[in-house]
């Protein structure tokens, strides 16, 4: 279509529909499993003729689907896996694999973005989904994430539940007064709102070190108390992201705890949301005798305590100078399955099992750092997982991905992709690594724009292994050996580009 036609269309929806001048004003949210996305200016969430309209593709990536328009026919096309979904601009009927779905209403044009009911983009991703008028905010949440109370399930009229917990129970832990529990009270809950919360993603202990993965640049208050010995970490203005209970359980009353064995300072972790009205989550490791330690907090979205240092004095933050650092990102988890296998295994499971193979890999290298994105079952967006790479100043980044067709014959093979000029020639090292490991067809190195590879600033790859609708790779790509030979091919790649 030429310019002046785009333009007489897009003229011809904003006379269509008055109403969405509203739905792009300035102040509008849209938090996925508690993280806020970015929505373009000019298309923003709103309330359009009494339907909640979502810029669609701020949420689709996000999700891990692609992504794809045809301006000539105004049909948008969502897939991920086995999963098909059509959209026509105007038209209030969507194909849903093959079956036609009757919209609340039509998507439409705004700025350049197509905005689509909020309650569609709910039944269709089975994310739970919420509109507050009163902040102009959408709230989507995973189905297995979160507490209950978190928001109230419904489709676009319901909002986040703003109840109060009216009753305290105290827990005395030695001497000395610890814990102070808030019971059924909603994460987040309390006098600061959602969106001035930091998200608490997830912790972890290893390397006698807790790790503490967050958004919004927390800034914690560390301190050991004694009888018996323990190190508290208070994090206020601070919520349990969605994510965090996929590896963390929390009770009604929000705490949890789990055991450490293989470190002889410390017994287990505890977490809770300590207190409601500052919004403060607290979490408790457990010494077995008094030691000192190191708070490292760059903010780049992890906050480390050393229980091996000496001092306070925060350390020099990775990639800066010194070693290189690599960013290990795999593919898609928690509520993005990703592609679905010929027997229906999922792709999240093997791009994170090769993810840990290379860990264990590079645990063994001292020539270079370096951070998964992930290395449990836990969502992650897409932003997240590029603002890492940024905000740490990685040096190179690295998305393991299985890869799939909608086609009666799948093709067999190995693909490695790119999207900046700068990354071609990582992509030629790690590609020639992974076809040797693979032993499967080489299918090149290709240009694409993808999230991940465009939106990071440093040279960036995403590698298909092979494809799970093929017997032959997806057989391959569940074994252990296979699996192995991939994770040393990736990190033979990465120690050949680093020149390490």
């Amino acid at each position: 279509m030429k310019k002046i036609g785009f333009l007489m269309v897009l003229t011809f929806f904003l006379l269509a529909f008055p109403g969405m001048s509203q739905a792009a004003s300035a102040g509008t949210h849209i938090y996925l499993d508690g993280v806020e996305l970015e929505q373009p200016v000019k298309a923003q969430a709103g309330n359009v003729n009494g339907s909640v309209m979502v810029p669609l593709r701020v949420i689709i990536e996000s999700l891990g689907y692609d992504v794809n328009w045809e301006q000539k026919s105004g049909v948008v096309t969502i897939r991920q896996g086995d999963k098909n979904l059509q959209l026509t601009v105007g038209s209030n009927k969507a194909t849903v694999d093959g079956e036609s779905v009757k919209l609340s209403a039509a998507p439409m044009l705004q700025g350049g973005s197509t905005m689509v009911p909020l309650r569609f983009v709910g039944e269709q991703t089975g994310l739970k989904v919420s509109w507050d008028n009163d902040s102009k905010s959408a709230y989507l949440y995973s189905p297995d994430g979160g507490a209950a109370g978190a928001v109230i399930p419904g489709m676009g009229s319901s909002s986040p539940d703003s109840s109060n917990g009216q009753s305290e129970t105290t827990e005395e832990s030695g001497s000395e007064q610890e814990e102070a529990y808030i019971p059924e009270a909603p994460i987040g809950n309390g006098s600061v709102g959602v969106a001035d919360l930091s998200m608490i993603q997830g912790i972890s202990f290893s390397e006698n070190k807790l790790i503490i993965a967050e958004t919004g640049g927390i800034k914690p208050s560390v301190f050991t108390m004694n009888g018996p010995d323990r190190l508290v970490v208070d994090i206020p203005n601070a919520a349990f992201a969605d994510t965090f209970q996929t590896a963390h359980p929390l009770d009604q009353t929000l705490r949890g705890q789990f055991a450490v064995t293989d470190y002889p300072d410390v017994s287990q972790i505890r977490y809770s949301m300590f207190d409601t009205k500052t919004s403060t989550i607290r979490i408790v490791v457990d010494l077995n005798y008094a030691t000192q330690f190191q708070v490292i907090n760059v903010g780049d979205g992890l906050v480390i305590i050393d229980l091996s240092a000496a001092s306070t004095t925060p350390i020099t933050q990775p990639g800066n100078g010194g070693k290189p650092l690599v960013v290990i990102d795999a593919g898609h988890g928690g509520s993005a399955p990703g592609a679905i296998s010929i027997t229906n295994k999922k792709e999240k499971d093997f791009a994170l099992a090769v993810a840990l193979k290379v860990e264990k890999l590079l645990k063994k290298e001292t020539g270079l750092d370096y951070v998964l994105t992930r290395s449990t079952d836990a969502t992650v967006s897409l932003q997240d997982r590029a603002k890492l790479a940024n905000d740490l100043n990685a040096t190179i980044f690295v998305s393991i991905h299985g890869n799939s067709v909608d086609a009666k014959t799948s093709p067999s093979g190995s693909e490695t992709y790119y999207s900046r000029d700068e990354s071609i020639p990582l992509a030629d090292v790690m590609h020639r690594h992974l076809v040797e490991s693979t032993k499967l067809p080489d299918r090149k190195v290709r240009k694409k724009s993808l999230h991940v590879t465009r939106e990071t600033v440093m040279p960036a790859v995403l590698l298909e292994v092979g494809y799970l609708k093929n017997k032959t790779d997806e057989a391959l790509m569940y074994s252990e050996d296979f699996q192995q030979r991939v994770a040393e091919g990736i990190v033979a790649g990465m120690k050949e580009y680093l020149g390490v």
